[in-house]
Parts: structure tokens; C-alpha cells; sequence
């Protein structure tokens, strides 16, 4: 097998790979032995006819596809891994010569990974963050643990207030006639949630357990059912349930029942001293975010289309694994949000594109400053992750292969690179 390199514009590459005849006429005779059982010949049983004779039959290119299917992943792999090439994107393969008797000649269109010409890293000027935590921060946690604890009671001897939670019945009608999606039978509603049309709810304060309540509203020019649009309904509605959420006061004897704190005063500090080092962790991420942005910004490279498409490719990938892994389907996905396959990956792009600038500028630091991970620091991480995964630290290893490893510390290494420009920023 021989490979030729020629270097197109944008980072891209086409390599011009030939096969073998012998390689090629094997592939063809596999192709044969594959497909005889499938063919009939007058004279011969199905699956004894001779290749030849086929050949002559339905042409000399009939195995011609499958023997070329048969070819290309492997001859293409040794290429890639021959050409001294970094590649960073699927091939487009187009086949240029295919005869017996000939060599097998293909091209496979690839991006190559660009260089990175670095700008500014060290010293970048980032904004100063201002961490502090406001009183009120502090009685929205204590508020909503106060709603996780709350009791609900049953309320029969008055009407709907604002607040509560009730159950209802109701059938809504436009000009008399009922409408699809306009009844239902014991429907839970808080009041004040804003969850119904427009006047809907306030409507319903004043009504008692029982009474029969005649709710007028109009539907929103921009609701979703085009048929209801701007007209006006009426609801025949009965509230079959009154609840009201009870809080508990916010105490020492709360405190001690929510938390291992004996008084409301160390339970707050406590609340405080956590929602600071949230901010301060935020804080954090957001410096990196900036620092990094700004190398970004102000390297130079370029990013060729099919290398932004892989990355697209792989991001939605993850993606569908992540919604099956919950039960849902790609295709029940597209129909729950509406979204289309292409419309998907068209959002993810420019996300696409950020990782990959991120990935390239942060590699080309971590080379120009010799950034290196010893085996010692990997052997470490390895510690760290097998600890967390409650696996032998043997077993991991046997688990990774040397891609793996060496993956994690090319990583290990960006991160390192990340934290030298973050401690080399200026806050200003």
C-alpha cells in the first residue's frame, strides 16, 4: 500500500491511497464468497455458481462495492497512521480507480489540525470579583427550607384565598361550545401561580368547597391553540379541595430539627458560610472563563469546517446518550421540543467551535512553557480516580490502555496551563 499527501487550503488534506492488486482481488473474492449463496445461475445450485461466471453474467463490477467496503477502514487506517499526518476529522472518501486486475486507488479528504500562533497569556487583565454575602441571600436558604418543612392543612369553613392549593373541576366553552383540553376533574392548582389563563385564578378566590363558580377569561392572542386565540371562554368550575401550606417559624427549636445547629443564629452563619464559599468557587470558574477567553482572543488560528463538524458530531452523540440513559428516545426528543436533527446540531456549533479554540490555545501554552506530567503525577490522579470509582488501583490500570493514560495527561497538562495564566491575571 502507498500514500500520497497533498495539502489543500484551510487546513485541509487529501491523501491518495493505493491498494494492492493482490489485496484488492482478495477482497473481490471475499466479496464473492460473501454473496454466491444470494445469486441465482441457470445450471448451477444456488451458492455453487463460479465467480467468473457471475461475473460474466451481471458484470464485472458486481462484487466491486462490497470488495471496496472490505478495503477502505483498514487501508485507510494504515494510511492515517503512516501519513505523520494529525488528523482530526472523518474522512471523505471518493474512489478513483476500481478494476480487476488493477490497483485499488481512493482519496480520503481530511482536516488536519491547525497551528496555533499564541498572542498575550501572561498578565491578562480579568475584572475583580466582589464576593460578599447579602442578608437577604441568607433568609431565602432559611425560606426554603422552611417550605420543605412545611404542614398542609385542610381548610371547610371558608373560600379560596390567595395561596392556597385547591382541587377543581372545570369545563370551559367558547360561545357555548365545549373545546378539546378544556375539561378536567379534581385539576391541582396553587392559587396566585399564574399557571391558567389570565383572570382565571383570581376568579376563583371568595368560591367554598362545593359551590359552582363561572369564570369568564379570554385566551392570549399568542396562545398556542390556534383556534383559541384571542376568544373569549367561559369555565364552569366546583372546588372540590381546599389546602393551605403552614411554615414553620424560623426558630432556634427549626434550627435545631433541620440542622445539627442548636440556635437559629449558628444555623444561619452556617447557611452563610456556605453560600460564600459557593460564590467563591463561582468566582472562581468565572476568572478562568475570562483569563481563558482572553488567550483565546488573542491567538491566531485556523479551524477548518470538518474539524468543527467531528466535534459537533461527537457533542451530539454524548448528547443522545444522555437522554436515552433517562428513558427518552433521540427521535421522542425531537418530538417533545420540536427541534429537528439538523436545527440540533446547528445550535451546538458554536459551541463546538469554543471548545475546540479552548483545546488548541491551551495545548500550544502548555508546549511553549514545557508543561510536562511525570508518571508520578499521573500515578496520583490514578490513585485519585480509582478511590473515587471504589476500584483497586491495579484494576484501573488494566482498565486503561496507553492511549488512555496518555490522554489524562494531556489533560492533566491543559489544566495546568490553566492554572499558571489564572495566577499570572491581573485583577483589575
Amino acid at each position: 500500500m502507498s500514500v500520497q499527501v497533498e495539502k489543500l487550503e484551510k487546513n485541509m488534506a487529501k491523501l491518495t491511497i493505493e491498494v494492492p492488486v493482490e489485496e484488492f482481488e482478495a477482497a473481490i473474492e471475499k466479496a464473492y464468497q460473501k454473496n454466491k449463496n444470494k445469486i441465482n445461475i441457470p445450471g448451477f445450485r444456488k451458492g455453487k455458481a463460479p465467480r467468473k461466471m457471475i461475473e460474466k453474467m451481471y458484470g464485472a463490477g458486481i462484487f466491486y462495492e462490497d470488495a471496496a467496503n472490505i478495503v477502505i477502514p483498514t487501508a485507510y487506517s494504515k494510511a492515517a497512521a503512516e501519513c505523520g499526518e494529525n488528523i482530526v476529522s472523518q474522512p471523505e472518501i471518493d474512489v478513483t480507480q476500481i478494476e480487476s486486475g488493477k490497483p485499488f486507488v481512493f482519496t480520503a479528504e481530511v482536516a488536519l489540525k491547525p497551528e496555533v500562533t499564541l498572542g498575550e497569556y501572561k498578565g491578562l487583565e480579568v475584572e475583580k470579583a466582589v464576593i460578599e454575602v447579602a442578608e437577604a441571600e441568607v433568609d431565602a436558604e432559611v425560606d426554603k427550607e422552611r417550605e420543605k418543612n412545611a404542614r398542609v392543612t385542610d381548610i371547610d369553613d371558608r373560600g379560596v384565598e390567595k395561596g392556597d392549593m385547591i382541587k377543581l373541576d372545570f369545563e370551559g366553552s367558547v360561545d357555548g361550545v365545549p373545546f378539546e383540553g378544556g375539561q378536567s376533574k379534581d385539576y391541582p392548582l396553587t392559587i396566585g401561580s399564574g399557571s391558567f389563563i389570565p383572570g382565571f385564578e383570581d376568579q376563583l378566590i371568595g368560591a367554598k368547597i362545593g359551590e359552582d363558580v363561572e369564570v369568564n377569561v379570554t385566551f392570549p392572542e399568542d396562545y398556542h391553540a390556534e383556534d383559541l386565540k384571542g376568544k373569549a371562554a367561559v369555565f364552569k368550575c366546583k372546588v372540590n379541595e381546599i389546602k393551605v401550606k403552614e411554615l414553620p417559624e424560623a426558630d432556634d427549636e427549626f434550627a435545631q430539627e433541620v440542622s445539627e445547629f442548636d440556635t437559629l443564629a449558628e444555623y444561619r452563619d452556617d447557611i452563610r458560610a456556605k453560600l460564600l464559599d459557593r460564590k467563591t468557587n463561582d468566582a472562581k470558574r468565572a476568572k478562568e472563563t475570562q483569563v481563558v477567553d482572553k488567550a483565546v482572543e488573542n491567538a491566531q488560528m485556523e479551524i477548518p469546517d470538518a474539524m468543527i463538524k467531528e466535534q459537533v458530531r461527537r457533542m451530539a452523540d454524548d448528547f443522545t446518550r444522555r437522554i436515552e440513559s433517562q428513558g427518552i428516545s433521540f427521535e421522542q426528543y425531537m418530538q417533545f421540543t420540536g427541534m429537528t436533527p439538523d436545527k440540533m446540531l446547528e445550535q451546538m456549533r458554536p459551541e463546538a467551535e469554543k471548545r475546540i479554540k479552548n483545546s488548541l490555545v491551551l495545548e500550544a501554552i502548555a508546549k511553549a512553557e514545557n508543561i510536562e506530567i511525570s508518571d508520578e503525577r499521573l500515578e496520583e490522579e490514578l490513585k485519585k480516580m480509582a478511590e473515587s470509582y471504589k476500584m483497586e488501583l491495579d484494576k484501573l490500570k488494566e482498565l486503561m490502555g496507553d492511549y488512555e493514560k496518555e490522554q489524562m495527561k494531556n489533560d492533566l497538562a491543559i489544566q495546568t496551563a490553566v492554572e499558571m495564566i489564572v495566577e499570572a491575571a491581573v485583577e483589575v
